[in-house]
């Protein structure tokens, strides 16, 4: 009894593209079969080893493309059935004989077809069964291969190491300089980076080199450095152990990161040149506050080793020659 086993790689990256691998194995069960597992649980090397077997001695294989830009389009469930239907139909195509069809998990991704009614789903089939193995094998060495070649025509995100996935390094590779064509828009925390950058347009600093505004923004970004050299001094002294300043993403900056108790702070620093009363709240807009937010979130995103602590927005006024730290409170 010829078995059609079908598995997918790459449902959850945040780059790259879905494919699903196909494998028809001879029914006398040769003996190289019996080194076939779940890719995952196999090396790089015999990763590469088996696929190369695979490819010559299978009856047949197929492989199913989705890539991001028709991803985002219809979805990832719609994604998963097209790329199924199309490794499937690229093994019809060579006429290879089977009787059932086994697919890795709980989805019948051939639902609605002709084929339905071969289909048996079985979680954990890519270890369980070697037609699926062997599918999930050729799946995953496709398109870490793919990732590679990706990694030469945008080396700043190491696609080679994560494969698109959303390691620390990847998502730090993004927050500094944004997303590529390869990147999936419908996939968080993409998907709320691009409409927040949508909603930033026209609001971005324009100045360059040798204009008056860029003179200015000189000048603005030497007052804010004392600024914040004031503020970090303050929280020193306040108990606060200081992560980083100046943290930039390709949307917004935070002034200061900083830890106390149970909490991560996120502060922005303004400076006023004359010291004035008041909290200083009317220098933060909803604009700003929501930059902050976003930039925030990222990065915590990024660095998970903060994940248990409670973030918190705050900002704090610095005024006069001397620039001393007016006041300095959390957002609430």
């Amino acid at each position: 009894m010829a078995i059609l086993g079908i598995d997918e790689v790459g449902r959850g990256p945040l780059a790259g593209p879905l494919v699903v691998g196909v494998v028809v194995l001879p029914e006398e069960e040769p003996e190289w079969a019996l080194e076939l597992k779940d890719s995952k649980k196999l090396s790089a090397k015999k990763r590469e080893v088996l696929n190369e077997i695979i490819l010559k001695k299978a009856v047949a294989t197929g492989l199913g493309w989705v890539f991001p830009t028709e991803l985002d389009e219809v979805g990832i469930s719609k994604a998963l059935r097209l790329a199924t239907r199309r490794a499937v139909k690229a093994v019809q195509g060579l006429h290879a004989p089977f009787s059932q069809i086994v697919i890795d998990g709980k989805v019948n991704f051939l639902a609605g077809t002709a084929l339905e009614k071969y289909v048996s789903t079985m979680p954990k089939a890519d270890d369980l069964v070697r037609e699926v193995s062997a599918a999930s094998i050729i799946a995953k060495v496709a398109r870490d291969k793919y990732m590679v070649g990706l990694a030469e025509k945008f080396p700043e995100y190491g696609f080679e190491s994560h494969v698109g996935y959303g390691t620390k390094k990847h998502l730090e590779a993004i927050s500094k300089f944004g997303i590529c064509a390869e990147h999936r828009r419908s996939f968080e925390p993409i998907r709320t980076m691009v409409s927040f950058d949508s909603n930033l347009d026209g609001m971005r600093d324009t100045a360059r080199p040798g204009s008056s505004s860029f003179k200015t923004v000189k000048n603005t970004t030497a007052i804010g450095e004392r600024g914040e050299a004031a503020v970090t001094k303050y929280l020193v002294s306040a108990g606060h152990k200081i992560i980083t300043k100046n943290h930039k993403t390709k949307l917004a900056e935070i002034d200061i990161i900083s830890t106390k108790g149970d909490k991560i702070y996120f502060t922005e620093v303004k400076y006023r040149k004359t010291a004035t009363h008041g909290s200083g709240l009317d220098a933060i807009t909803k604009t700003k506050q929501q930059q902050m937010r976003f930039a925030a979130e990222f990065y915590l995103k990024c660095h998970r080793e903060f994940a248990h602590l409670s973030p918190m927005l705050a900002v704090s006024s610095v005024s006069g020659e001397n620039f001393e730290v007016e006041t300095w409170f959390p957002l609430v």
